[in-house]
């Protein structure tokens, strides 16, 4: 197997195992991919298969004896598992190996760490760097175990251990607190563009998908984009005026990736509230990708996990630059309804049919007349006002408010009620 080397990183060698068990099967190349974007120089990928994994070593004693070969020849540093594996596990293999052991979720956390930009990105990725961490906290201290068997060396070690437990325990919630803040900011955010009537459109799919280049070039934005896994993490909003319904807001969040380690998930739930509370997602696909379709099951999984499964989703296949005879398009249902559009978002080709299906999508429930309201029904006035959905008015001859209102008809319709009215009581202006 052919590896493009980094310019600089640690000599890796990577471990990937098939069980016999599994429902599904996947080959090690992505996992070549994460250890590249992580920076590792991968000499060598060791494969094998297995009814299930041995509880002392995670692989039988003959493939030990490969990995603990290839290691010596190579000089690797690290030994990275396409796999979870407990801490013991790794206790036992570092021990054999003489070097470090790196499973799945710390491959994958360390990336996060490279990448995160902003202060929210940074607490979140240290969160669930820590409680992986506190799992495996008595690595660090081997040296220490021993002083327990001895007369008058006992303690040290254990109180060593507790005290450092104690201190992760403390950051762990002082963290907690932190983005509890920051997720209460998002909150406040999101119900000031509800209140006035802004939808927000939300990117989502597989890493490596091409949603922020999809991002930059629907919006302008300059959000970091590179043909890697997870080349950005910070979510990023920036607002999009679509000529038929006018402003929206455009979220670019963090790419999802198979066996997304659950911590990341939870430490993210902050960010990815962006997906759940949004009006509409954007599920990018690389369509050039020989396994979209694992992909696209991947990226509905975790849409559950955080309860944006509800949400209405319009697929948008990206990269058909890379397939042979495939033109920009809109597919329908048999109601008419946009469902997927095919565009390359490098060329831009196509970015504008998306624009066109996602006003379709949002139009549909949006109210969009010229209200004429008497004097009486001044607190209605003030209300729509309140919600940001007047964009214009003028009084006619009779001194009534004639104004031009846009924003979701359940929003107008939840205004009546407050208001103690119903739609049939209000006169509007004929086209």
């Amino acid at each position: 197997m052919f590896f493009e080397r980094p310019d600089s990183g640690e000599i890796a060698v990577l471990v990937h195992i098939d069980f016999h068990d599994q429902s599904e099967s996947y080959g090690p190349e992505e996992f070549v991919e994460l250890a590249i974007s992580a920076g590792a120089d991968p000499v060598a990928v060791v494969t094998g298969s297995r009814q299930r994994p041995d509880s002392k070593y995670f692989v039988g004693s003959g493939k030990l004896d490969e990995i603990k070969n290839i290691v010596d020849q190579e000089g690797a540093q690290v030994v990275l598992f396409d796999h979870a594996l407990s801490p013991s596990q790794e206790r036992n293999l570092e021990a054999i190996l003489m070097c470090r052991v790196l499973d799945r979720t710390g491959l994958i956390l360390d990336i996060f760490a490279q990448r995160a930009r902003t202060h929210e990105g940074k607490l979140q990725v240290e969160l669930a760097q820590l409680q992986h961490m506190s799992t495996r906290l008595i690595r660090g201290w081997t040296h220490l175990e021993r002083q327990k068997g001895g007369i008058g060396m006992r303690g040290p070690g254990e109180t060593q251990l507790e005290t450092d437990r104690r201190l992760l325990r403390e950051r762990i919630k002082s963290i907690q607190k932190r983005l509890g803040k920051v997720d209460s900011q998002r909150d406040q955010s999101r119900r000031s563009r509800a209140r006035s009537s802004v939808p927000t459109v939300s990117l989502v799919g597989y890493t490596n998908a091409g949603k922020s280049t999809l991002f930059n070039r629907a919006t302008g934005a300059d959000v970091y984009a590179a043909d890697q896994l997870f080349a950005t993490l910070d979510p990023t909003l920036r607002r999009l005026d679509l000529e038929q319904i006018g402003t929206i807001v455009l979220a670019d969040t963090v790419g999802f990736i198979r066996q997304l380690p659950h911590r990341l998930v939870k430490a993210f739930q902050a960010t990815l509230k962006e997906s759940s509370e949004a009006d509409l997602l954007l599920h990018v696909v690389d369509a050039a990708d020989h396994s979209r379709e694992e992909n696209m099951a991947e990226v509905d999984n975790v849409l559950e996990e955080i309860g944006a499964n509800e949400v209405p989703t319009l697929k948008v296949f990206n990269k058909i630059d890379a397939l042979p005879m495939t033109e920009p398009r809109i597919d329908r249902d048999e109601n008419g309804t946009p469902v997927r559009v095919w565009l390359s978002a490098r060329d831009g080709v196509g970015v504008d049919l998306l624009q066109q299906a996602i006003a379709e999508i949002l139009a549909v429930d949006v109210l969009d007349e010229t209200l004429i309201l008497p004097g009486e029904l001044g607190r209605l006035r003030a209300m729509l006002f309140e919600q940001g959905a007047v964009r214009s008015e003028h009084y006619d001859d009779f001194g009534r408010s004639v104004l031009e209102v846009r924003l979701p008809r359940k929003d107008y319709l939840q205004i009546l009620s407050r208001a103690g009215m119903s739609e049939d009581q209000i006169e509007v202006e004929a086209a």
